[in-house]
């Protein structure tokens, strides 16, 4: 499991120290791959518009996009056993 932010690399140190994050999380500052995944807000004038939604990709391991879970909203994040469920249908 990866995790891809586009706060800066000091930021998501902080994170990593203060949260006990146990898996890598990237720093996507340009938000390259953030755009590159179809998951950035786009709410002109929003304070939220630039804001990545909460997704999940499950990507296999020859690179291939196997399911994209999230919601819209950025509050929103899709419940643990949809995300069991989908690992359990791609084995």
């Amino acid at each position: 499991m990866i995790g891809i932010s586009y706060d800066s690399e000091e930021v998501l140190r902080r994170a990593v120290a203060q949260q006990k994050i146990s898996f890598l999380l990237l720093s996507d500052s340009g938000s390259k791959t953030i755009d590159a995944y179809g998951v950035r807000n786009k709410e002109a004038g929003s304070r939220i518009d630039g804001v990545p939604h909460p997704v999940t990709i499950v990507i296999d391991s020859k690179g291939i996009v196997r399911a994209k879970l999230g919601h819209e909203g950025y509050r929103d994040r899709h419940p643990s056993e949809e995300l069991i469920g989908v690992l359990k249908k791609i084995q």
